[in-house]
């Protein structure tokens, strides 16, 4: 991978402080100074200026161990005798260049990976302690290699993972092999590779990225965590370069890949590089389609919790139901659909410690000219603070006295819904309240606004609600049964007996006397009978039972007993080693459960909701509406009452119709067997 320009085999130590003389041409023509191995394959390019970046820091680094470097005096594979003829050149690709290919698919089969592992092995080998030099001459080699077309900087019509997918599986085990190798100076390789594509843009050949943006997933894919050490300084870069979409977009490629691979990481590059540029017309509809990939990849949104706090979460909440704002509408109702989940990452593992503190924002926007649909999603994470989190009550009388407009929407808000708050809530609800009714009538003496009197007769209703029970239908019962049992002892001792009294007389007439005396006679020599039956055949049973069983019995409780003795010898050791060894299982599931299962879990859910609805439902109302029609059927068979004999008429009917087929059908087939036999005949 050596430069080929000068004669094969003579070597140069570079020292420090060595200033060449020679000429210009002279010195290109027996220089023997080393290079990279990306850097000799590529073609001759005019240089082009850049600020200052991290890449240009790695870069210096890279070239002061470059010139510390002294290739071995004598290496026979690599040194051949002179002789009169032109020397070979060590390999065709250092000079060729490749052809263009269509697709990114043909460039990858056309690769060669044995030519790739002997570079870099030469590379390894002249520059041993110096990685930075191997994985660039990697990606140097990839790029030029790679050579077709690119559609456009996102790659958004592609999976998440191209071009990386298209790799083989030997390329793979080279490129990762190297990367694990390099593991202390990824960082910089990965600054390398980013700032060397913005350089790239910016050259008018317009020479495809592929090879940079395979290492860039090849890092990523095992060190999310690279893309998110310095996001700081990539906003900068991203807003120095906002003129040029192309550029931001491969930037905001680029960072974005680390959330394919780690959700937690994934947020923390949309939060800190898409969200501040989410207002700009070029950039938004990649933001909102990177977001809504890695929300639809990543199923399991335990992972992203913790990431995302209140300064982060009312940006979104805006963005998706202010109208007017900077998205399109589409965009807007986009985001608006990302929303519910968005939510759920923002509240966290534990909502019932953290939604205090996001209930003064929810506050201070509801105010009464904002939108129906915000004022609506406002009051419903509001009562869900309240609900959740016991300290917002605290903080909402914090801040009364300043949002009276707003409290008197909140309060209104959960008037009308009384009847479905958690009863828990309710009665968390009577000391604010109160609270608020005292402040209202020391805010009275000062000054008198509407907000403020809304908020008084508001706080009055929500009393009277709180102080009023539903209706006691158990004491109502309560009072019928003792007036009905107070109006039967009076008329029995009114007219003597129970004979005489008005109500045997009513339950006579009625008939439910007889009723009650014929029920009474059955279940009186059903008893008789029964327990004639237990005295005869007891004793015979229980003794058969005592002969079978009681064997059996005493076996079994001496088993149960050793068994015991040996659960409770054995249970301390099983309840210890689970203590040890359950947390561990359940960090090695959590960490090894790919994404992958959550996400099939998730479509399984949605593809069983879809045949419920679709098809259960309709096939259940289908049959529901033959039931009913053909119970109507009968009824008007049977004139419009259906009764046994009716019932009958039916069966008797169906019996000498499915008679009277079968005897045609027999008739039938003996017919056709004489007609057979008789032409066999």
């Amino acid at each position: 991978m050596a430069s080929n320009n000068g004669s094969v085999g003579k070597w140069e130590v570079v020292k420090k402080g060595k200033k060449n003389s020679s000429s210009g041409g002279g010195k290109s023509a027996a220089s023997g100074g080393r290079k990279a191995l990306g850097e000799s394959n590529q073609p001759s390019r005019p240089p082009l200026k850049m600020s200052e970046t991290l890449y240009d820091g790695f870069e210096k680094m890279g070239k002061k161990q470059n010139k510390e470097q002294v290739p071995p005096p004598a290496d026979p594979p690599y040194k051949k005798p002179m002789s009169s003829k032109p020397s070979k050149k060590l390999n065709p690709s250092n000079t060729a260049t490749p052809a263009t290919h269509k697709t990114l698919e043909e460039a990858f089969k056309a690769l060669d990976v044995a030519d790739l592992k002997q570079q870099l092995a030469r590379s390894q080998t002249l520059f041993p302690e110096n990685p930075s030099v191997w994985v660039k001459d990697l990606a140097g080699y990839l790029n030029i290699h790679l050579t077709a077309p690119e559609t456009e900087p996102t790659l958004s019509s592609y999976t998440h993972d191209y071009p990386y997918c298209l790799t083989g599986k030997e390329l793979r085990g080279v490129i990762k092999g190297l990367i694990g190798r390099c593991s202390n100076i990824l960082p910089d390789f990965f600054d390398h590779c980013v700032y060397t594509m913005l350089r790239e843009l910016d050259r008018q050949s317009g020479e495809p990225l592929h090879g940079y943006r395979v290492c860039i997933q090849a890092i990523l894919q095992d060190k999310p965590k690279i893309a998110t050490q310095n996001l700081p300084e990539y906003l900068e870069l991203l807003r120095s370069v906002q003129n040029r979409p192309v550029k931001c977009l491969t930037i905001m490629w680029a960072l974005g890949q680390a959330g394919f691979y780690d959700l937690s990481q994934g947020l923390r590059v949309w939060l800190g590089i898409m969200l501040p540029v989410l207002g700009v017309k070029s950039l938004s509809s990649y933001a909102i389609a990177y977001l809504e990939r890695l929300l639809l990849l990543h199923s399991n949104l335990t992972k992203g919790f913790g990431i995302m706090g209140p300064k982060d979460f009312f940006p979104l909440l805006d963005f998706a139901f202010m109208p007017k704002n900077a998205l399109s509408s589409s965009l807007q109702e986009q985001l608006r659909r990302l929303y519910p989940r968005l939510k759920v990452l923002a509240f966290g593992a534990k909502p019932e410690s953290t939604l205090h503190t996001y209930l003064p924002s929810f506050l201070s926007r509801a105010t009464p000219h904002c939108p129906d649909d915000m004022k609506r999603e406002l009051l419903s994470c509001m009562t869900e603070c309240l609900c959740v989190d016991v300290q917002s009550l605290g903080v909402w009388r914090q801040l009364y006295t300043k949002h009276l407009a707003q409290s008197s929407l909140l309060l209104s808000h959960l008037l009308k819904s009384w009847n479905i708050l958690p009863p828990k809530l309710r009665k968390n609800l009577e000391e604010t309240v109160q609270s608020f009714r005292v402040t209202n009538e020391e805010m009275r003496d000062g000054i008198e606004s509407r907000d403020l009197q809304e908020c008084s007769s508001l706080c009055q209703n929500l009393q009277v609600k709180m102080r009023g029970r539903g209706f006691p239908w158990s004491k109502l019962f309560m009072v019928l049964l003792v007036f009905i049992a107070g109006f039967i002892a009076h008329d029995v001792r009114s007219h003597g007996s129970v004979a005489d009294s008005i109500t045997a007389r009513y339950l006579h007439t009625s008939g439910i006397t007889a009723v009650s005396q014929q029920a009474w006679s059955k279940i009186s020599v059903y008893s008789k009978q029964s327990f004639s039956w237990l005295e005869t055949n007891t004793p015979y049973y229980y003794s058969e039972c005592v002969r079978v069983v009681g064997p059996l019995m005493e076996k079994g409780l001496e088993k149960t007993k050793a068994a015991a003795i040996f659960i409770s010898e054995h249970a301390s050791q099983c309840v210890v080693w689970v203590k040890k060894t359950t947390p561990l299982v359940i960090e090695w599931v959590n960490a090894n459960t790919p994404d992958s299962v959550f996400q099939a879990l998730a479509y399984l859910k949605e593809l069983l909701i879809y045949i419920h609805h679709n098809y259960i439902l309709p096939a259940l109302v289908y049959v529901s509406e033959l039931l009913q029609r053909a119970w109507t059927n009968l009824q008007d068979s049977c004139n419009g009452e259906v009764s046994i004999s009716c019932l009958q008429g039916h069966a008797v009917s169906l019996t000498n119709s499915t008679w009277q087929l079968l005897q045609h059908t027999t008739s039938a087939i003996k017919t056709w067997a004489q007609e057979l036999l008789t032409r066999a005949g």
